[in-house]
């Protein structure tokens, strides 16, 4: 049985090295959790809320409590603790993504079908990066919809201009259409979903949560961060090769199953590149705010802490 002094929010996994975020990520990415009804999700944030109240229900285990966690972090944001869109979630990236991304490597030979699918994927990532954004920095329906309109625009441009261009090239050459739209996408899709956070910083602390203000550097080295992870994400999936399938109408299941195989593994690979708990040396901040903590805590502090989001 668990004690009443069971701290549910110590890593299970050491979150310095790849293999802990590994493991971490690999337990709150799990698909299985989106089937689950929004009722047994709010069960376990009940649950974790009284773990972390000190008031464990009598007769709970350790593993029962590990696993209302696992629950917590799949569905509700580390910034305000809602429950986040079901689409949005990271958990959502393997059964979402490998629909979107097989058709996308299906129909990349005629310019609607590039049109749409690339119009249905941004559409997805923009989401995806609006609910995984530091909610401590809010953002209004306006930037969000210049976000979403940039973005997918930009993947658009890339993936028609591409795909003109590539008409005549050897089959191996325009397989790479989808993947160098996807991949530009996402150097602006994430920071365009974000621009609040890169106009107006994000919160950083100190190693013991003690907010210290707001660095725009902070933010962009985080989104730097999360940008790298997405295309690395991706790739692996979108480099399948319709070759290794010589019935034809077997391409797309085939197609599917092979990119929703990669996503199992690269959704938590991918997100266990860089620490989500994201730190910076006060040397590199703004000289504002590092003159500021310096005046306050001297030497004391030598790092502050960040939530770069995924």
């Amino acid at each position: 049985m668990a004690s009443r002094s069971f701290d549910i929010d110590a890593p299970r996994w050491d979150q310095s090295t790849f293999m802990g975020r590994l493991n971490h990520f690999f337990n709150v990415t799990d698909w299985r959790t989106v089937v689950l009804p929004d009722s047994r999700l709010d069960e376990a944030k009940a649950l974790v809320a009284q773990c972390r109240a000190g008031s464990v229900p009598p007769g709970t285990t350790e593993e029962q409590l590990h696993y209302a966690k696992k629950l917590y972090d799949s569905a509700f944001h580390p910034d305000t603790g809602d429950r986040m869109n079901l689409i949005g979630r990271m958990s959502f990236q393997v059964p979402g993504g490998m629909a979107i991304t097989g058709f996308m490597l299906q129909f990349y030979r005629t310019v609607p079908a590039v049109v749409f699918w690339q119009w249905v994927n941004q559409s997805f990532n923009a989401l995806v990066n609006y609910t995984n954004r530091n909610a401590a920095s809010p953002i209004t329906p306006k930037q969000i919809g210049v976000a979403y309109v940039t973005a997918t625009s930009t993947a658009l441009a890339t993936a028609v201009g591409l795909n003109l261009y590539t008409k005549k090239a050897p089959p191996l050459v325009a397989r790479w259409v989808p993947f160098a739209a996807v991949a530009s996408a996402n150097c602006v899709n994430v920071p365009m979903m974000r621009q609040q956070e890169i106009l107006n910083g994000i919160a950083v602390t100190d190693e013991n949560g003690n907010k210290l203000g707001h660095s725009t550097k902070a933010a962009v080295k985080g989104i730097t961060q999360v940008v790298v992870s997405r295309i690395t994400m991706a790739a692996p999936g979108m480099s399948t090769q319709r070759s290794l399938v010589r019935i034809t109408f077997l391409h797309g299941p085939i197609q599917v199953m092979l990119v929703g195989g990669f996503l199992v593994f690269m959704v938590p690979a991918a997100c266990s590149l860089f620490p989500q708990r994201c730190s910076m040396a006060v040397s590199k901040l703004e000289p504002e705010l590092r003159d500021s903590i310096v005046s306050r805590y001297g030497d004391a502090v030598q790092r502050v802490y960040f939530n770069k989001g995924l």
